[in-house]
C-alpha cells in the first residue's frame, strides 16, 4: 500500500520546552534543533507538517503558550489546539488527517510519558502506521525517573507496538524517516 505521510509536531510550546512551569525539558536545545531539521526537510519533500497546541500549559495569550519560534508553523498549516492529552480526542485532528489521505505519521515534541504515548498509541487504533523520532521528543525529570530514562523507556517500548493493521517503529532523526519502512515487516 502506497504511503502519504504527515509530520505531527506536538506540544512544542514555550512554556514546555524553555519552561518555566512545565520545562524546561531534557536536552531542549538539541530537541528544537532536531524538530527544527525535521521541519525544514518536511517542507523541502512537500510533506503536510501539522501542529498541536495543549491548552494545559498556558493561557492561550500567554507567551508560554506559543510554539517556540524556531519551529513556528508557517501560513496555512494545520494547527489543532487540543484539551486532553490524547491529540485526537474531541478535535479535528483525525478529520483533517483523513482528508489529507495521510496513513503514516512522524511524531515528534512533548512530553515524551504523556502527550507522545498518547497519540502514538491512538494513530495506530486510528489506522496510521507511526515513526517516532528516537531524538525527536522529550520530557522533564519526574519522581521516580530521570527525563533520560523516560524516553529511553519509551522508545524502547513503543518501537513494534501493533495495533492489529498499524505499528509504530522508532527510527533516529538522520534516516530517512519521512519514507515509511512499515510494509518491509508485514
Amino acid at each position: 500500500m502506497d504511503k502519504k505521510t504527515a509530520l505531527l509536531v506536538i506540544d512544542t510550546q514555550i512554556g514546555i520546552i524553555d519552561g518555566p512551569k512545565a520545562g524546561p525539558v531534557h536536552k531542549a536545545a538539541a530537541l528544537v534543533s532536531t524538530i527544527r531539521s525535521l521541519i525544514e526537510q518536511a517542507r523541502t519533500r512537500s510533506v503536510p507538517v501539522l501542529y498541536v497546541q495543549d491548552v494545559d500549559v498556558a493561557p492561550l495569550d500567554a507567551l508560554e503558550f506559543q510554539i517556540h519560534p524556531e519551529l513556528a508553523p508557517l501560513a496555512g498549516e494545520v494547527v489543532v489546539v487540543k484539551k486532553a492529552t490524547d491529540a485526537f480526542v474531541h478535535t479535528n485532528l483525525h478529520d483533517v488527517l483523513q482528508t489529507m489521505e495521510i496513513n503514516h505519521l512522524v511524531i515528534v515534541g512533548c512530553k515524551t510519558e504523556y502527550c507522545i504515548d498518547s497519540a502514538v498509541r491512538r494513530a495506530t487504533t486510528l489506522g496510521y502506521d507511526v515513526t517516532l523520532v528516537r531524538d525527536g521528543h522529550s520530557t522533564t525529570d519526574s519522581e521516580a525517573l530521570q527525563a533520560e530514562q523516560i524516553v529511553a523507556h519509551h522508545n524502547a517500548c513503543l518501537h513494534g507496538l501493533y495495533n492489529i493493521d498499524n505499528f509504530v517503529i522508532v527510527r533516529d532523526s538522520g534516516e530517512t524517516v519521512f519514507e515509511p519502512i512499515h510494509d518491509t515487516y508485514r
